[in-house]
C-alpha cells in the first residue's frame, strides 16, 4: 500500500514547500567540488552563501562534499566569516581517520560548528566497502546504518539524506517514524552527467515529502 501511495505521489507531484528559513544553494562546480581544498575555493563558497542570505532565510544548505575535508582550519575560516551574522550553514564534508572516513553534513554558525549528521547508507562498492575491514584494511566510507535518523537543527527535527539514501526506502521510513519537521536532501551529482540519476533522486525525495506532508529542501552539485 505504501508503495502505491509513493507512486501516486511521484506521478502527480507538485513541489513541496521549503522549510521556513531554509535556502538551498545548488552549485555547478563539477568534479572539483570537495577536491579543491584551496583557501580561494572556501572563500568562493562563503561569498555564495552570503549572496544567498541576502534573499532571505538564515539557514543555507550546500551540497554533499561541498567543504571537502572537515578540519579545524576550515571550521575557523567559516566561523570567522559568519561572525556578526545569524546565518547558519549546513554543508557536506568528509571526516577522515586512519580507518576510513565518514560522509557527513556539518552545521556552522559564528558561535559553534560540528558534525550534524553521519551518512547511514553510502553508495555500496564505490564508497562503502565493508570487506576491507574484514580483511583488516582501512579505507572506504563508514555506514552508520541505524544512527541519527533525525537531527536537531534550530529547534526543529530534520530528516537528512545524502545522495544514495534518497533512492533507498529504509532510511526514509526510519526517519519518517520520528515525525520530522523538514527534510534536507543533498547530493554531488557531477559524475551523473548525461543520466537521469539526479532527476530520479529529486523525484524520489519530492514524492516522499508529499506522501508524508513534510517540507523539503534539496541541493545538488552538477
Amino acid at each position: 500500500a505504501l508503495g502505491g501511495f509513493w507512486f501516486w505521489s511521484a506521478a502527480f507531484w507538485t513541489e513541496p514547500p521549503l522549510p521556513d528559513g531554509f535556502r538551498g544553494v545548488d552549485l555547478e562546480m563539477g568534479r572539483s567540488l570537495g577536491r579543491d581544498g584551496t583557501l580561494e575555493r572556501q572563500r568562493d563558497l562563503i561569498a555564495t552563501v552570503m549572496r544567498t542570505a541576502q534573499h532571505g532565510g538564515d539557514i543555507a544548505v550546500l551540497p554533499e562534499s561541498a567543504l571537502g575535508f572537515w578540519t579545524p582550519t576550515v571550521e575557523h575560516l567559516w566561523r570567522e566569516a559568519l561572525s556578526g551574522t545569524d546565518i547558519r550553514v549546513i554543508a557536506g564534508a568528509a571526516v577522515i581517520d586512519p580507518q576510513g572516513y565518514d560522509n557527513v553534513l556539518v552545521e556552522i554558525s559564528a558561535r559553534e560548528a560540528g558534525v550534524l549528521y553521519r551518512e547511514r547508507m553510502p553508495v555500496p562498492v564505490s564508497m562503502w566497502q565493508p570487506w576491507r575491514r574484514l580483511a583488516g584494511q582501512g579505507g572506504g566510507a563508514r555506514a552508520h546504518l541505524l544512527a541519527n535518523p533525525i537531527v536537531e537543527l534550530a529547534g526543529r527535527r530534520v530528516a537528512p539524506f545524502i545522495c544514495y539514501e534518497q533512492l533507498v526506502v529504509w532510511p526514509v521510513l526510519q526517519s519518517m517514524l520520528h515525525t520530522p519537521d523538514a527534510i534536507v536532501a543533498t547530493g554531488n551529482g557531477w559524475w551523473t552527467a548525461g543520466t537521469s540519476i539526479v532527476a530520479l533522486q529529486n523525484a524520489s525525495t519530492t514524492a516522499w515529502a508529499r506522501l508524508f506532508g513534510v517540507p523539503l529542501v534539496t541541493v545538488f552539485n552538477r
